[in-house]
């Protein structure tokens, strides 16, 4: 065993395999995953991960595949290229794995899943070629390991309806025979059994000559003859030539299905091998999920940066996750510590998760972590000792570091458990530091656990060399297994011995005996880890702050958010009281309208109702206002009290719910309510529900009428009096239109704005007459048709 695989077995990387392989189905699959090693080729290393990535992206949307029925068919396939014939187990395995590659073609079947993303994968499932035909026929002709179907072929069917034949014309003389009278007394039982493929009775032996038949056999104590009775010879032998056809058609079915596979051989092979592929992708996808792998980034970097790593043969819910690196800014690791504070896990976790990147699997690591190409990864960890070898600890190490460092190269990563232990501390120290200067001069990656104080001090003075501790708490005398690159570690060995009850004059004279240097640096390694652990509390107790803070904003942003949602829930409430008052208001101008309609029939037709539609029109502009005002105000009334001042009749105020302007009627300071005219209507309204206009906010309101007045227009000493509407309902198209613009010309003289025509519904001929001469009309602007409580499509409103 050479010594790269020697390293991979001492990583425990086959262990890890084991756990992948039994996520597979096949035998194939499982094989594959067991051979695994790391890749050469980073496009190998990166589209394999990639492939493991897509599947696990596969599973999420639908499960993952079922590879139920793949088992290795390459010696039957083999066999029908060369002309042999297939028995039904071997064609029911083929049918199987047919089953299996249409069932895999369609979950990979970018149509099929109904997915917009493409992955690595997809080539594999195109690789895929069912064969529906053949599979059908397997599945409908063989219908056990041992039964061909009736329905395999038409002949077939044939023979077996004559056996059945033959059969039931046998059964019948024989229960005759049976059932008779005069054999009862030679029958042994009355039964009917077989004996070398026919069919026969039990005869008594000293009733033989009694019995005409043939002999097949004899019971082991001679009393019991089993004859063939002398009727149904010929029967039994129509049935064996029968039988005998039955097997040569069988025979023939069987070759012709042969030919068949023999006839897509390279396909199903194809197919075979390429869903063992798979079920080997699914497998790793699936230990991915289970055990809270990432993918790592595979880096031309020469660097190898783990985080938050966890080793795969430890319990996910108790291992610490650790952050290991070696390659950025310095190219060897010297980790130290005390014994069982995870050194040896820590130097393990670096290996094998850089070995499983590299061999295309996601490792239990964050997915910020990098790993670089390497063309060895190498290890002496553990105890090699051996009795018949006559090998001790420190042989065994140096043994294996002779073979690491005759093939390390300068792409490799080297990782030593207790270099230089086993013999004299200060040689051991000294020869450690000499392979670790060996290894890093060839260019390695370099990684190693010691106890030796001379190796952390070599690592605090040398460039490229950092120093990592396994944190170990003296209080609890347990390891914490948290790794700490940037400071030595502490064997704690006299803190742990008086922990643990050793009289402190022993502890005393251990330290005495101590060499000056040693106790200094051990007081500067103890006041390192002092102001660490002082610093990694403070970063807490920050860190602490900060969440509460951001917990703090949260809670405040959401009770904005409820504020906010609660003041539009009241203004939308408002605006829904604001709507059914005007409802109400529209129902009741509707009531009014009727009746007036009713009185006009007695009235004067053209004068009275000019005045009436002009009273509907300003009724409807009214309320349209309202309506408008009702949604769009928001204003606040919280902390309105009422009035600055007492009210008294002829104030302009406003309607602070609705916006609409109002004269007060009549005001009491002994009564909270006030009579109002706005408009045409009359309301009554509480005093904190208005607000008093200042005098010029009055005076602008004043000149807002709620009746549509004449206007007095001076023309060449003569007075004329022009109207805002037109009333053209009843006239014909040219009368309509000369009173249109004699109409329009009063009204451009009168300097009005807008006025409104009422040409009525009906035909719709007049309308369309009006809109004609108003679109030559060079004065007037725009125009449209009536709005509701305008008339709608009776009345066009002309802007000037």
């Amino acid at each position: 065993m050479d010594t790269r695989e020697k390293s991979v077995l001492t990583l425990e990387l086959p262990e890890v395999l084991e756990i992948i392989a039994s996520k597979a189905v096949s035998d194939g699959a499982k094989e594959k995953i067991l051979a695994t090693r790391p890749l050469e080729d980073i496009d190998d290393v990166r589209e394999t991960l990639m492939e493991c990535t897509d599947a696990l992206r596969l599973m999420s949307q639908r499960s993952a595949p079922g590879f139920s029925g793949l088992s290795d068919i390459t010696a039957s396939v083999t066999r029908t290229k060369l002309g042999g014939v297939l028995n039904m187990r071997e064609l029911l395995r083929i049918g199987s794995l047919l089953r299996a590659t249409r069932n895999i073609k369609d979950y990979g079947d970018i149509e099929y899943r109904k997915s917009e993303f493409t992955t690595v994968l997809d080539i594999r499932f195109n690789m895929l070629t069912p064969n529906r035909f053949l599979e059908d026929r397997i599945s409908t002709s063989i219908l056990s390991e041992e039964e061909m179907a009736d329905t395999a072929s038409a002949e077939l069917g044939t023979i077996r309806r004559k056996i059945k034949n033959v059969n039931a014309r046998v059964r019948e003389v024989l229960n005759r025979i049976i059932s008779s009278q005069t054999y009862q007394r030679v029958l042994q039982e009355n039964i009917i059994t077989q004996r070398s493929g026919r069919f026969v009775v039990p005869i008594k032996a000293e009733f033989r000559s009694e019995f005409q038949g043939l002999v097949h056999d004899v019971s082991s104590s001679g009393a019991t003859l089993f004859i063939e009775p002398v009727q149904v010879v010929e029967a039994n032998n129509e049935l064996r030539v029968l039988e005998g056809e039955e097997q040569k058609e069988i025979e023939r079915i069987l070759a012709e299905m042969s030919d068949d596979v023999a006839s897509t051989a390279d396909k199903l092979m194809t197919n075979f091998e390429t869903m063992t592929y798979l079920d080997a992708v699914f497998a790793r996808a699936k230990y991915s999920l289970e055990a809270d792998c990432a993918e790592p980034e595979i880096t031309e970097e020469k660097c190898v940066s783990l985080k938050r790593a966890r080793h795969p043969l430890l319990d996910r819910r108790t291992a610490v996750a650790i952050d290991i690196g070696i390659g950025d800014g310095y190219d060897t690791l010297v980790i130290t510590g005390p014994n069982t504070g995870g050194k040896t896990v820590a130097l393990k976790t670096l290996g094998l998760l850089t070995l499983m990147a590299l061999c295309g699997l996601h490792i239990p690591a964050s997915e910020t972590s990098k790993v670089c190409m390497l063309d060895g990864i190498y290890a002496d960890i553990g105890d090699e000792q051996s009795i018949t070898q006559s090998l001790s600890t420190f042989s065994s190490h140096m043994r294996n570091i002779v073979g690491i460092l005759d093939e390390l190269t300068t792409d490799s990563l080297v990782l030593f458990d207790e270099l230089g232990a086993g013999t004299d501390p200060t040689e051991g120290a000294a020869l450690a530091m000499a392979i670790i200067e060996h290894t890093r001069a060839r260019g390695a990656l370099v990684a190693a656990t010691t106890h030796y104080a001379e190796l952390k001090v070599y690592a605090l003075s040398r460039e490229g060399v950092e120093n990592a501790a396994c944190e170990f708490n003296v209080e609890t005398l347990r390891p914490t297994y948290r790794l700490l690159t940037g400071v030595p570690g502490k064997s704690n060995a006299f803190a742990i011995s008086g922990r643990l009850g050793l009289h402190e004059s022993i502890i005393d004279a251990a330290r005495e005996s101590l060499g000056e240097t040693d106790r200094e640096f051990e007081e500067v390694i103890g006041g390192l880890e002092r102001e660490r652990q002082r610093l990694e509390s403070e970063r807490e107790e920050a860190i602490r702050l900060r969440r509460e803070a951001e917990e703090t904003k949260r809670k405040s942003i959401e009770k904005t958010e409820q504020v906010a949602a609660s003041k539009e829930r009241e203004l939308e409430n408002a605006r829904r009281e604001a709507k059914r008052i005007i409802d109400d208001a529209r129902a009741a101008a509707q009531l009014a309208y009727d009746e007036v309609e009713q009185l006009r029939k007695g009235a004067m037709r053209d004068a009275y109702a000019v005045n009436v539609i002009e009273a509907k029109a300003a009724v409807g502009r009214i309320l349209n206002e309202a309506e408008t005002l009702g949604k769009l105000n928001e204003r606040k009334k919280s902390d309105y009290k009422g009035p600055p001042r007492p009210l008294k009749s002829g104030d302009i105020v406003e309607l602070i719910s609705t916006g609409t302007r109002a004269t007060v009627l009549e005001a009491s300071e002994k009564s909270d309510t006030v009579q109002l005219q706005a408009g045409i209507m009359k309301i009554s309204a509480r005093k904190r529900d208005i607000k008093l206009l200042d005098e010029e906010t009055a005076k602008d309101s004043v000149k807002v009428t709620m009746t549509q007045p004449s206007v007095r227009v001076e023309q060449s000493s003569k007075t004329m009096t022009a109207t805002t509407s037109l009333y053209l309902r009843g006239k014909n198209s040219d009368e309509a239109l000369m009173e249109l613009e004699r109409f329009l010309d009063s009204s451009v003289l009168a300097n009005m704005e807008t006025v409104t025509i009422i040409h009525g519904k009906g035909t719709g001929v007049l309308r369309s007459a009006v809109h004609d001469y108003l679109r030559r009309e060079r004065r007037v602007k725009s125009f449209r048709l009536g709005r509701y409580g305008e008339g709608e499509t009776g009345v066009t409103v002309v802007e000037f």
